[in-house]
């Protein structure tokens, strides 16, 4: 949802007149996008300020994104404006020279598409819900343009975006309105959710299956999905629409039964493993991924020893782990965070050490394969199933730019945990 936002940020201003900077110190204007989720985050703006008051000519600078009460007050010391992401249509706009720079470019091959906005779970240690609201889908017309339109461009890989994707219910009303005729608006319109329920309500399997059939070669992804209401559906979904790639990223956020109910999670560990036998059985070549948060207050290490236990029985190929710091606002803060920050990081470690081996385990099955990558980089791309490719190759026309953004085909020759080592086969 980050990258969704800077995209739009970015739109924003070149349709205001501005250019991109190659970097910080060509920069006249530069505009923060900031993430309230983790205090790391918080505290990497900080850095960025540092960079900014570097620079010897009077650099304009705006924060923006995911930021909570307290933080704003703080840092409106430090920006020339704090403004909120949903408001970026009326941003006032400051031009401080005649050249006019905010940010750098790269080639798109990725879009991110939001299609549901805001969250109702209120997990206890998330802040996400306080800042961007309740729950919110998007008109299933307005997504499907969307796409078409980024396909239309060139992009290859569309990924589908929500706190929640499943909780997905938005309105498509194809009888009324001709999809190819919409004008795409730049916020989302506002729809009740209890209007959503109509009979031209879609949730997220049928939205899937409308993009699916959207023609041209690219991928579709999503994220992320809550294990409560990952329904048969969506498995019978992913395992028929070819489009759909088999990457899921499954927040299990602790693995013990008593965690999660303090983390107000409702659903248990065995509920959580059925789930994954399921779409194991359906998808074998499924590339699975979890978040996960060590340290949670009261958390012991008998509990946190079942989620060793279930890292060691899913055999995830990526996690993403994270130590548990306190959210002002949610009703996790109002814990005592009585786990030393050592034995978080040791809990980290040893997490990460299980991932590596499992990680490595599943990514030597595609030595001696020829595979279809897509193209992300120089010499470097991604699989259908997610996992980074680095490519070896002594073809001076590959290494060009032209190949951004095209499916090739690769033999895989080598495997770490964390990406694969191809040669590029003609």
């Amino acid at each position: 949802m980050n990258k969704s936002d800077s995209e739009k940020i970015a739109r924003f201003f070149e349709k205001s007149g501005y250019q991109p900077a190659s970097n910080i110190n060509e920069a006249d204007l530069v505009v923060v996008n900031m993430c309230s989720v983790r205090q790391s985050a918080v505290n990497r703006v900080y850095g960025t300020l540092e960079k900014i008051k570097s620079q010897k000519l009077k650099v304009k600078s705006i924060l923006t994104g995911c930021i909570l009460r307290k933080d704003r007050k703080k840092f409106e010391k430090y920006f020339n404006l704090v403004l909120d992401i949903k408001d970026l249509r009326n941003w006032p706009i400051a031009k401080t020279h005649d050249r006019e720079i905010f940010a750098g470019k790269k080639p798109m091959v990725t879009a991110y598409v939001p299609i549901i906005t805001g969250c109702n779970n209120f997990c206890s240690y998330c802040i996400v819900p306080y800042i961007r609201g309740r729950e919110i889908s998007l008109p299933a017309e307005e997504i499907i343009c969307e796409v078409k339109k980024l396909v239309k461009k060139g992009i290859k890989e569309i990924w589908l975006l929500g706190q929640n994707v499943n909780s997905y219910k938005g309105i498509f009303e194809q009888k009324k309105i001709k999809p190819q005729k919409i004008k795409l608006k730049s916020t989302p319109i506002k729809y009740d959710r209890i209007n959503c329920e109509s009979d031209f309500s879609f949730n997220f399997p049928q939205l899937l299956k409308q993009i699916d059939k959207i023609s041209g070669k690219f991928w579709i992804r999503f994220t992320s999905s809550h294990p409560k209401d990952f329904s048969d559906d969506l498995i019978k979904v992913m395992k028929s629409c070819r489009k759909v790639t088999p990457y899921l990223n499954l927040p299990v956020q602790a693995g013990d039964d008593e965690i999660l109910k303090k983390m107000n999670r409702p659903y248990t560990i065995a509920q959580y493993k059925k789930i994954i036998k399921k779409i194991r059985k359906k998808i074998p070549d499924i590339c699975l991924s979890t978040d996960v948060i060590v340290g949670f207050p009261d958390e012991t290490k008998k509990q946190f020893e079942n989620t060793v236990k279930l890292f060691k029985e899913i055999k995830y190929d990526m996690a993403y782990i994270s130590e548990y710091s306190p959210r002002p606002g949610t009703a996790g803060a109002k814990l005592f965070d009585n786990i030393s920050l050592k034995e978080k990081k040791r809990r980290k470690k040893a997490l990460n050490e299980i991932l590596k081996k499992t990680a490595l385990e599943n990514n030597k099955k595609y030595i001696g394969k020829t595979i279809k990558v897509l193209i992300t980089g120089k010499n470097i791309g991604k699989t259908i199933t997610n996992k980074t490719v680095r490519i070896i190759t002594q073809n001076l026309k590959f290494k060009s730019k032209n190949f951004i953004g095209r499916f090739v085909k690769i033999k895989i020759i080598a495997a770490s945990s964390w990406s694969l080592k191809g040669e590029h086969v003609k």
